[in-house]
């Protein structure tokens, strides 16, 4: 079979690379698969029923997610579609089309291939012959690999004379997994400095030397190498360089500026005595540094014989016994040799002083206390006497003693061929620990020195002096709120004593809530402070020094706690209760909301006062610290408000607190009453001849919207028509109309009664008034007015006064007697009326019952004015 010529990837590298895949495509995948289409493969192959048909190349790149198409088989062949191999790519059976099933990773795919091209095979099955179809699959590399190095740190070592442009291979070099541009590797230096560089010939790398190296100055040189790879996204990775400059021999001794240039040898020297050591030195290292010391041939054939060179340590000693009786000058020249230099040179003069007579000697009697031929005295102790000194001289001149002219404050005094050391006042430890005593011996005549000698005296400290703190009064500030432990100020003691004298420890007099370090002075505040509590601590700090007994220093710790905004403002109470007339004016002030904050400065300020609530009729002065009203209110539309009044301080951040407000409209009399029965003025009732005096005929019912005592309402008849002696009476307070006497043939006809309903408010009360019409006659047939009399006062008359009795203002007794006796009679007669009023009641009650059914005691059974 041939290849279809159309059946490579466009891409025509890849499809020519597909020209040269070997025929060995039945590789070890062929075990993966599906034994039964395999079976029915060979089944029509061996019927000759299957034909091979040409190679196809698809490309994919490495690492991209499952489900990415890679190319089709229906640009060549007819379905249906089968692969025998779907490990790593699937088909559509319908359309050909090729899919990634998993992620595929080249390196992975081909550890072994990773320079040349990685691929894998498959076969198809196409077309309803099954048609075999080889195929290629190309997987090409993404840059997904960065170099890296096997070393972190890269050791490499080169001489410190090393001529610039000399090269130095690297041969721990980067490895990249990755193929082609993506795996090759270009490399650069960090932190170099100018001394090196990075020379790269194909797989040759090799350090460069730049600058002129001295091991001396700079042993050690860190660099970082970095590796780059040739991804469009380059990737990179670091090594550490280390580059050790290695020493070369380029420096020659040097004799040490310390060296001595002059020695003195006592006329009497023994063999080996030391006389000068001489010090020089070499920047080099090991064999490179090792000098060697030697005399000049220059020096004298003397001083040969005298003196020793040591060759290694340049110690210069004596060679020989030496014993002088005049004065004698060397000059000698030492020589500091190392290989491949010229010696340093340097030159001693020794001078041999001869031997002298014996100088005069200073004997010492002490006389203050001492120890180990050291004079120690107190301070403060008044002038006192130290030794007494002789001078003990082999000579036949007898010397003298004097002290030397800084020997102050001491006084030495001839007394008895001796002399008197003494202090010449007192001395201070704190000035001066210590002294050297200088004592001159000279000749009779002072004019020339024999010897000296120094007494040392010691001066013994006493506690003669109280701590002081380095300043009297400490100021510090500290947050409120703070947390318990915390470090406040650390204060500070010296004591001009010593040692345990001076030893200071502290204590606070008066601590509250601060606690301090004995040993170190540090004062800690021991629990959280409150400034609303107190703002200010004043501290007495008490330092005590070791003494026996002690002596104190005092300091004051001024402590001012800075404020937070840690309280909300607070109101007096929290429900305030607002009593207002519902006349209120407006702009009036309601009553008073005290508001304070305990925090100080802005924290503690007032900032705002206002109402939560909307479309209320009050507001808050913030001026006066008052609720006052804006607008009218009536209590006959709302009888009180409930009100959320919110304070915030200035803070930062603010507070706030809310309280509720309740303000009660308290009435006024604004409301008159109004009268709902009878609905008119002309309305009437008819009222039979044969109701019986005491029987109630009807009632006026009014309401008054205000409350108290100005919705409490009376009733009165001011006038009547016909204008006689009417029979009808009002109960002034249910407005009950009750017939008071029989009626008579007189009585017949309409009466119009006018009457005035009245409140109770003071102090004028409000009222209104309306005619009530009755008709007396036989026939209870409804009775109609179409009109009232035009009769009206001009006016009203005031309420009757209560029929109340009180005659508790009497002072006279028979008045008094009077009064009960009266009381008593009229009380009998009530009695008695009522008892004949009830008898007669029950006897006709029936019968007034089936004929007037109106007349009853229910109230609600009685007819109305129509």
């Amino acid at each position: 079979a041939t290849r279809a010529p159309d059946a490579f990837h466009p891409r025509s590298s890849r499809a020519h690379r597909a020209q040269h895949v070997p025929e060995e495509w039945t590789t070890q995948n062929h075990h993966k698969m599906n034994w039964s289409t395999l079976q029915w493969v060979l089944l029509l192959a061996s019927a000759g029923q299957i034909q091979s048909l040409g190679k196809l190349c698809f490309t994919v790149l490495e690492e991209q997610e499952a489900g990415v198409k890679i190319g089709s088989l229906s640009r060549n062949y007819s379905a249906p579609y089968q692969l025998r191999d779907e490990t790593h790519i699937r088909v559509d059976e319908s359309t050909g089309d090729l899919f990634t099933k998993e992620r595929i990773d080249r390196e992975t795919l081909c550890p072994t291939h990773q320079d040349g091209d990685c691929t894998f095979p498959n076969t198809a099955l196409v077309g309803l012959n099954f048609d075999l179809v080889p195929i290629i699959i190309v997987v090409d590399d993404v840059n997904d690999n960065a170099p890296f190095f096997e070393r972190n740190e890269i050791h490499i070592r080169i001489p410190e004379d090393a001529l610039n442009g000399t090269g130095f291979p690297l041969d721990d070099q980067a490895q990249d997994k990755d193929t082609g541009n993506n795996g090759l590797i270009h490399y650069h230096l960090k932190g170099s400095n100018g001394f090196f560089g990075i020379k790269q010939n194909g797989y040759e790398l090799e350090l460069v030397v730049q600058r002129e190296l001295d091991r001396e100055t700079r042993e050690n040189h860190f660099l970082v190498l970095v590796a780059v790879d040739g991804g469009s996204v380059p990737l990179s990775a670091t090594a550490n360089l280390i580059v050790t400059v290695t020493d070369v021999d380029d420096n020659c001794p040097e004799f040490d500026a310390d060296s001595p240039i002059r020695a003195t040898v006592a006329g009497l020297g023994i063999k080996g005595a030391a006389v000068a050591q001489l010090k020089a030195t070499d920047k080099d290292l090991g064999q490179n540094a090792q000098i060697t010391f030697s005399f000049s041939r220059q020096i004298s054939d003397r001083a040969k014989t005298l003196f020793h060179v040591d060759g290694h340590t340049g110690l210069i000693s004596l060679a020989v016994d030496v014993q002088v009786d005049s004065s004698e000058k060397h000059m000698l020249k030492v020589l500091a040799n190392s290989p491949l230099c010229p010696p340093a040179q340097t030159q001693v003069t020794v001078d041999i002083k001869p031997l002298a007579s014996p100088e005069p000697t200073i004997k010492i009697r002490f006389v203050a206390e001492h120890k180990d031929q050291v004079i120690v005295l107190p301070e403060n102790e008044p002038p006192t006497v130290l030794a007494l000194l002789e001078i003990q001289d082999t000579s036949s001149d007898k010397g003298t003693l004097s002290l030397k002219a800084d020997s102050m404050p001491f006084s030495l005094k001839p007394q008895a061929g001796s002399y008197l050391l003494s202090t010449s006042k007192p001395l201070d430890f704190e000035m001066h620990r210590e002294y050297d005593v200088t004592v001159v011996i000279s000749d009779p005549h002072g004019t020339r020195l024999h010897g000296r000698k120094v007494i040392k005296v010691v001066v013994e400290d006493v506690n003669d002096n109280a701590p002081k703190f380095d300043q009297t009064l400490y100021e510090k500030d500290i947050k409120e709120n703070n947390t318990p432990g915390m470090f406040l100020l650390k204060v500070q003691a010296t004591d001009a004593d010593a040692d345990q004298f001076g030893k200071v420890k502290y204590r606070l007099t008066n601590g509250g809530p601060f606690s301090i370090h004995e040993e170190t002075g540090v004062i800690s505040v021991a629990e959280s402070l409150d400034r609303e509590q107190q703002e200010t601590y004043i501290l007495t700090v008490l330092a005590r020094d070791g003494g026996d007994p002690s002596q104190d220093g005092l300091a004051v710790v001024s402590v001012n706690v800075l404020d937070l905004n840690d309280n909300p403002p607070a109101f007096s109470t929290p429900h305030f209760y607002f009593f207002v007339p519902e006349s209120l004016p407006r702009l009036s002030q309601v009553g008073k909301i005290p508001v304070s904050d305990a925090d100080d400065g802005d924290n503690g300020r007032i900032m705002d006062v206002r109402i939560l609530n909307e479309k209320v009729p009050f507001a808050i002065d913030l001026v006066q610290g008052s609720l006052r009203s804006t607008d009218e209110v009536d209590r006959e539309k709302q009888d009180r408000y409930e009100l959320l009044v919110v304070a915030v301080d200035g803070g930062r951040p603010a507070l706030s607190t809310t309280v509720k407000m309740t303000v009660f409209v308290e009435d006024v009399n604004d409301n008159q009453p109004k009268v709902l029965l009878p609905s008119s003025n002309l309305s009437c009732l008819t009222i039979s001849p044969a109701t019986k005096a005491g029987s109630m005929i009807t009632k006026i019912y009014a309401i008054d919207e205000d409350s108290g005592m100005n919705s409490d309402i009376t009733y009165q008849i001011v006038a009547s028509e016909p204008a006689l002696q009417s029979p009808f009476q009002i109960d002034q307070h249910s407005g009950n109309i009750t017939l008071v006497q029989r009626l008579s043939g007189e009585d017949y006809g309409m009466h119009h009664l006018f009457v005035v309903v009245r409140d109770g408010g003071k102090p004028d009360p409000l009222q209104t008034t309306v005619w009530v019409n009755l008709l007396v006659n036989e026939t209870l047939e409804k009775c109609q007015v179409s009109a009232v009399p035009e009769y009206l006062p001009a006016t009203l008359p005031p309420p009757k006064p209560l029929p109340v009795k009180d005659c508790r203002g009497e002072s006279n007794a028979w008045l008094v007697l009077l009064c009960g006796l009266g009381l008593m009679i009229v009380s009998g007669g009530v009695l008695l009326v009522l008892a004949v009023v009830f008898i007669k009641h029950k006897h006709t009650k029936r019968k007034v019952k089936k004929k007037n059914a109106w007349e009853t005691e229910n109230f609600g059974e009685l007819k109305p004015l129509n």
